[in-house]
């Protein structure tokens, strides 16, 4: 049987998919801002979880007026 039940796959989804974007959005930021070097990767890190807590319901919230733009656009209403 499946770990997450079926009915938590849009938070899940939200939830994975803000991490990954946040995780490369964060890191690029960080690598301009203080460049390659040591301490990038706990700078990193420090950069990336408030910006994955910001993500996350941005995500949830934007995902349904996204999902309505992409049906307006291809005629998939």
């Amino acid at each position: 049987s499946p770990m997450i039940p079926a009915r938590y796959a849009h938070l899940l989804f939200g939830f994975l998919l803000s991490g990954q974007m946040s995780l490369i959005v964060s890191g690029v930021a960080t690598a301009r801002a203080r460049g390659l070097g040591p301490g990038l990767l706990q700078i990193w890190v420090q950069a990336w979880l408030p910006a994955w807590a910001i993500a996350f319901p941005a995500v949830l919230l934007a995902a349904p007026l996204t999902r309505r733009w992409v049906q307006r656009l291809t005629g998939d209403a």
